[in-house]
């Protein structure tokens, strides 16, 4: 990475951030609402099973940490190359 320019490293990182965030997303709500919601529903969460409070619930909640995930990252990646510009901040 040493012949790309802070810019580009900026939107690399951004890009990847962005990869893995919803590669995470995906897996929950695909495995845990759809492929593995049989045996997630033997535990229960209060009178309610737990795949279907996942399927219903859980993923949205999922969804939202995620989206504070993205906004530190982010603060971090643009306090880091000074917003994306190539410039570092003073």
């Amino acid at each position: 990475m040493n012949d790309l320019n802070p810019r580009e490293i900026y939107w690399r990182k951004n890009k990847a951030l962005i990869r893995n965030l919803l590669i995470v997303w995906a897996v929950v709500s695909l495995g845990m609402s759809i492929l593995f919601v049989q045996p997630l529903n033997s535990f229960n969460l209060g009178r309610v099973p737990f795949g279907f409070w996942m399927a219903q619930q859980g993923v949205i909640y999922v969804f939202v940490v995620l989206i504070f995930i993205y906004a530190i990252q982010m603060d971090k990646l643009d306090r880091k190359y000074g917003n994306g510009s190539g410039k570092k901040p003073d």
